[in-house]
C-alpha cells in the first residue's frame, strides 16, 4: 500500500483545454459548466478530466475518470446521481457521480454539441448533428440488458443543433439550430400535434428557453425566448384555443379509460417540478399557436453572443460575448441589471446560473479562467485561472502545505496543497518564462528566469524584496538554495557559469567556472553544491572553502538532472540516454546504474516514422527526486510515464501514466492505420468542422471555412516531479497542469492477530469496561479508521500514557497516521497534542533508531500541528480574546 498513489486533484487548470496550441482564439476550446442540484458545487471540464469545486468549503477534487479526448459536453442529472460526459471524438461516458465510476461507454455517430437531462431525470437528450436522440436514463428498479436504451430520434432541422431545453414536466423538447430556426417536439407522440418551427433570426441560435405560467393549478408553456449569435432576443407567445382544449381533455380521458379496461398500457405521467398539476404540457400544445411578439438587441459594438443561461425562478437571463463582456437582464422586460467584462478579447464559452439565480459561473477557455460571481453583492465566490502558456516548474514548501509554481508567462502562483486552490498570484515577477523555483524557508521563495534575474519573494507581504543580477546579462536554467537559506546558486545557459549570491545582501559572492555546456540542474547538500550540465559531467563544489579542488564525474551522454539522497551520502543523476546513475558521495565512485529506457518508452507521435517500441531515443528522464526515507526514486521526463524505482534492489516498483488524453501527441502507442499515408500520419480531427469556423469567411475553392492556419498538438511530457515532505503525496508538472497523487485511504484488511473476539462489538465492550489499551489494539488490527478514531477520542486523557506503553511498536506508524488524520478537523486540539507528546516521550528512542521508517509519519504530524497553530495564532496572540474564552468556559 505504500505505493498505491492515485490522482487526487489536477491543479493549475480549472476550465478549458490548456494544451491547445492552435491559432484559434479559444472560442470553441472548452465545455459547458454544470451546477449541482443544491447550487453549492460546480463541475468544470479540464482537458479530459472533470473538476468538482465545492463553493462552500473551497475544496477541489478531480473525478477518477478520463475520457478518450478533450471533453466537449457535460450533463448532470437533477438528482446528482448520473453524469454524462462526451468528448471531442463523440465518445460518451455515463458516470455514477457520487462514486466516480463509469457505468457505460458509447459512441455517437455524429458530432455532439449539447446534452441535457430531463427535469425528472428519466431521459437524456443528445444532439447528434441535425438530429436529437432521447435515451432512457438507467434505473435501479428496472432490469435492462443495456444501461442506455434509445427512446426516439427527432428530426426536422436542416443544420446542426446547438442548444436543447426541456419543459418543466419533461414532456416537450425545444432545440435551436445553426439554420437560424427553433423547433418544438413532444417526447411522446401526441394526437393532432405537428412539430412547430419558429423562424425569426438571421444567424445561428445560441440559446432557447421556455417560459411557464400557472393557470388554474396547471403549469402551462406560455412563452419562449430565443437568442441568436448576432445579439437578437426574440420573445414568442403561445396562445391556446379554449374550446379545442376542452374537447382534447375529454378525448384524452376517454382514451385513458379505454386503455385501462382493454388492458392497454397506462402511461406514467411525470409530476411537474413546480408541484402544481400532473397534466402533461405536451398534450395542450396540440391546440396552441405561436406568435412573435417582441424583438430586442444587445448592442455590444459588433460582439457576438457565445453563451447564454436563464434562471426561470429569478427570471434572469445571462448573455456572454466573445469580447469578454457579459450582461444580466431581467425578463420579460429585458432591462439591463449589469454589464461587466472579464478581460479584453476573452470569449466567454460558458455561463450558467445556479438554481436560485444568485451565483453566476463564467468560463473563459483562452485564459483557462473560471469565475463564480455573486451578482447581488457584486463579489467573487471563486476566481481561479492557471498559467497563461502552461506550467513549467514547481516546488513544495518545507512543511508541505504550500506549492509554488512558475509558468511560461513569467508569473508565480501559490497553491494550497490541502484544497487545491490558488490563493496568490504574483503578477509582475519576471519578464520571461520561469525556469526554476525553490523555497529558502517557509516564508521565502526564490525564482530564476530566462530574463537574467533571480528574485526572492516574501510570502507574508507577497512582494519581491530582493533581485539578484549578474555583471553581464545571462539566462538562468537552474536554481538552488542551501539549508540555511542564505546562499543562492543559479546555473546559466549562455556562459555555462554558476553564480553564487548572498540572499541577505544581494551581493555576488563567486562565479564558478568549469562546465562546457548549459548548467541544467543544481542541488545543495550541506556546504556542497552539485551541478550537472549538457557537457556530460557532474561537478561537486565546496561553496564555503575556496582552495578545495572540484570533483568531476563523467557520464557517457549529456546529464540533465540530479538529486541528493536525504542523508547526503548518495547522488542520483539522469542522462539523455535514459540511464539513472547512482554515485557514492564519499568515494566518488559509480555504484550502479538503472536503465530506464524501456520503462519510460512509449507513445508514438504523429510525425514519428517508426513505432513506439523502436523509438526510444527521445525518451529520457528530465527530473528525479528521492523519497523521504531515501529508499526510492521518483523519475519523470519526456514521456507519458512517471516511474518509481527501489534503489537498493534496482527494480521498477510502479509506473504511472499521467494522462490518457488522445488529444495530446504521444499518448497512443500505435496509430490508426487508416490515417497513415505516404506523407505521414493525418490528424483525426483535421477535417472536422469546429465551432469556431462555421461562420468564418469561405475562401474560393475551399471546403472548410477556416483560413488554413497551422494547428499542432502538444506532446505529453513531464517537466518536473517532486515528493512532498510527508511522503504521502507527490506532484508532477505536465502540459495539462499540476498532477497531485496521494496515497489511497481505502480500508486495508489485515488478518494477522485476528480472532473471533476482534469485532466492532467486542471493541465497544472493551471501551465500556475502560480497557482502552486492548480496544485500541483490536481497532488497529481491524484497520478501520472510524473505529480507531472512536477509541482514541473515548480514551480517558489520564490513561493515554498507559495505553501507549501497552501499544505494540509494530503498529506505531498506523497510530501516527490515525492521530494525524483525526487532528486535521477535530476541535480537540489539546487532546490530540497530548497523544502526540506521549508517543514521542515513550517511544522516542524507537522512532530515533528507525528514523527513515518514521520520517513520513513525523512530517505529516508536523504539518498538521503547524496548520492548527497557524489557525489558532490570531486567537492566542490577543490576550483579551483568551480572557473572553476563559470567562465563557467558566460560565458553561
Amino acid at each position: 500500500m505504500k505505493f498505491n498513489y492515485k490522482l487526487q486533484r489536477l491543479c493549475g487548470a480549472y476550465y478549458g483545454h490548456p494544451t491547445s496550441t492552435s491559432s484559434e482564439t479559444g472560442k470553441g476550446n472548452g465545455s459547458n459548466l454544470v451546477y449541482s442540484s443544491d447550487g453549492n458545487t460546480i463541475l468544470s471540464a479540464v482537458s479530459n478530466r472533470v473538476q468538482v469545486l465545492d463553493l462552500r468549503t473551497h475544496n477541489l477534487r478531480t473525478l477518477p475518470i478520463e475520457s478518450r479526448s478533450n471533453i466537449r459536453c457535460l450533463a448532470l442529472s437533477h438528482d446528482d446521481a448520473m453524469l454524462l460526459v462526451t468528448d471531442s471524438q463523440n465518445y460518451g461516458m455515463l458516470v455514477n457521480f457520487h462514486r466516480g465510476i463509469v457505468l457505460h461507454r458509447l459512441k455517437f455517430k455524429k458530432k455532439v454539441r449539447h446534452v441535457q437531462f430531463s427535469p425528472n431525470s428519466r431521459y437524456i437528450a443528445v444532439s447528434q448533428g441535425k438530429h436529437i436522440q432521447v435515451w432512457h436514463t438507467p434505473c435501479s428498479m428496472r432490469r435492462d440488458f443495456c444501461p442506455l436504451i434509445l427512446h426516439r430520434t427527432y428530426t426536422g432541422q436542416s443544420s446542426d443543433i446547438t442548444c436543447i431545453q426541456w419543459s418543466s414536466d419533461s414532456s416537450v423538447l425545444l432545440a435551436g439550430s445553426r439554420d437560424t430556426t427553433v423547433r418544438l417536439w413532444t417526447v411522446n407522440t401526441i394526437k393532432n400535434y405537428i412539430p412547430v418551427t419558429l423562424s425569426g433570426h438571421k444567424s445561428s441560435i445560441i440559446g432557447s428557453y421556455f417560459g411557464h405560467s400557472l393557470d388554474g393549478g396547471d403549469v402551462k408553456i406560455d412563452s419562449c425566448y430565443t437568442i441568436s449569435e448576432d445579439g437578437a432576443l426574440v420573445l414568442w407567445k403561445c396562445s391556446y384555443e379554449t374550446e379545442k382544449l376542452n374537447d382534447l381533455e375529454i378525448e384524452n380521458n376517454y382514451e385513458t379509460a379505454v386503455d385501462f379496461f382493454s388492458g392497454g398500457e397506462i402511461k406514467d405521467i411525470a409530476p411537474s417540478t413546480n408541484g402544481a398539476s400532473n397534466s402533461l404540457q405536451s398534450k395542450e400544445l396540440a391546440t396552441a399557436s405561436w406568435q412573435l411578439t417582441t424583438r430586442h438587441y444587445f448592442h455590444q459594438e459588433g460582439a457576438l453572443v457565445t453563451s447564454t443561461s436563464f434562471c426561470e425562478r429569478a427570471q434572469i437571463l445571462v448573455v456572454g460575448f466573445d469580447s469578454g463582456l457579459f450582461g444580466l437582464y431581467e425578463l420579460p422586460s429585458v432591462s439591463n441589471i449589469h454589464t461587466l467584462s472579464i478581460g479584453s478579447n476573452q470569449a466567454i464559452k460558458s455561463c450558467v446560473l445556479n438554481r436560485s439565480g444568485d451565483w453566476l459561473a463564467l468560463g473563459c477557455p483562452s485564459s483557462q479562467q473560471l469565475l463564480v460571481w455573486e451578482w447581488r453583492s457584486e463579489t467573487y465566490i471563486v476566481k481561479q485561472r492557471g498559467h497563461a502558456y502552461g506550467m513549467r516548474t514547481m516546488a513544495y514548501s518545507p512543511d508541505g502545505v504550500v506549492i509554488c509554481t512558475g509558468g511560461e508567462d513569467g508569473k508565480l502562483k501559490l497553491w494550497n496543497a490541502v484544497n487545491g486552490f490558488c490563493y496568490v498570484t504574483m503578477e509582475k515577477t519576471h519578464s520571461a518564462p520561469v525556469t526554476s523555483v525553490t523555497f529558502a524557508n517557509s516564508s521565502v521563495v526564490v525564482s530564476a528566469s530566462l530574463d537574467g534575474t533571480v528574485r526572492a519573494h516574501d510570502l507574508h507581504r507577497y512582494r519581491t524584496f530582493k533581485t539578484l543580477t549578474t555583471p553581464t546579462p545571462v539566462q538562468f536554467l537552474s536554481l538552488a538554495v542551501d539549508a540555511s537559506g542564505e546562499i543562492v546558486a543559479a546555473g546559466s545557459m549562455d556562459d555555462f557559469h554558476i553564480y553564487i549570491w548572498n540572499l541577505q545582501t544581494a551581493k555576488l559572492l563567486d562565479v564558478l567556472n568549469g562546465h562546457e555546456g548549459p548548467v541544467v540542474d543544481l542541488s545543495f547538500a550541506g556546504g556542497v553544491l552539485a551541478s550537472v550540465s549538457w557537457d556530460g559531467t557532474m561537478k561537486l563544489w565546496d561553496v564555503y572553502k575556496t582552495n578545495v579542488p572540484t570533483e568531476s564525474f563523467q557520464h557517457a551522454s549529456d546529464a540533465v538532472c540530479l538529486a541528493w539522497r536525504p542523508d547526503s551520502k548518495e547522488i542520483c543523476t539522469g542522462t539523455i540516454g535514459g540511464l539513472l546513475s547512482f554515485w557514492d558521495n564519499e568515494s566518488g565512485k559509480l555504484k550502479f546504474e538503472i536503465d530506464g529506457r524501456r520503462d519510460i518508452a512509449g507513445g508514438r507521435k504523429l510525425n514519428d516514422r517508426m513505432t513506439a517500441n523502436n523509438n526510444s531515443s527521445s525518451r529520457y528522464f528530465t527530473s528525479v527526486c528521492y523519497s523521504a526515507d531515501g529508499s526510492c526514486v521518483l523519475a519523470g521526463g519526456n514521456s507519458k510515464y512517471v516511474c518509481i524505482y527501489e534503489v537498493s534492489q534496482q527494480i521498477l516498483l510502479k509506473k504511472f501514466q499521467v494522462t490518457f488524453n488522445r488529444s495530446l501527441d504521444g499518448v497512443l502507442d500505435e496509430l490508426n492505420s487508416k490515417y497513415l499515408t505516404d506523407g505521414g500520419a493525418i490528424d483525426e480531427d483535421a477535417g472536422s468542422d469546429d465551432e469556431t469556423n462555421y461562420n468564418a469567411i469561405a475562401m474560393p475553392g475551399a471546403r472548410r471555412g477556416d483560413d488554413g492556419s497551422r494547428k499542432s498538438r502538444v506532446e505529453v511530457l513531464t517537466s518536473q516531479v517532486a515528493f512532498s515532505c510527508t511522503g504521502r503525496e507527490w506532484a508532477a508538472v505536465s502540459g495539462e497542469g499540476l498532477h497531485v497523487y496521494s496515497l489511497d485511504d481505502d480500508m486495508v484488511f489485515d488478518p494477522i492477530f485476528l480472532t473471533e473476539s476482534v469485532t466492532p462489538a467486542g471493541i465497544q465492550a472493551k471501551l465500556s469496561l475502560g480497557d482502552f489499551g486492548t480496544a485500541l489494539r483490536m481497532a488497529v488490527h481491524l484497520n478501520e479508521f472510524g473505529l480507531i478514531l472512536e477509541v482514541i477520542e473515548q480514551t480517558n486523557p489520564k490513561s493515554i500514557p498507559q495505553v501507549i506503553r501497552a501499544f505494540g511498536v509494530e503498529n506505531l506508524q498506523r497510530l501516527f497516521q490515525c492521530i494525524t488524520k483525526g487532528m486535521e478537523n477535530s476541535p480537540h486540539v489539546e487532546f490530540y497534542l497530548t497523544w502526540c507528546l506521549s508517543i514521542l516521550q515513550i517511544h522516542g528512542n524507537i522512532v530515533e533508531q528507525n528514523r527513515p521508517a518514521f520520517m513520513r509519519a513525523l512530517r505529516a504530524m508536523h504539518k498538521v500541528i503547524q496548520t492548527r497553530q497557524d489557525e489558532l495564532r490570531p486567537i492566542f496572540d490577543n490576550k483579551y480574546n483568551l480572557a473572553y474564552i476563559i470567562d465563557q468556559a467558566q460560565l458553561l
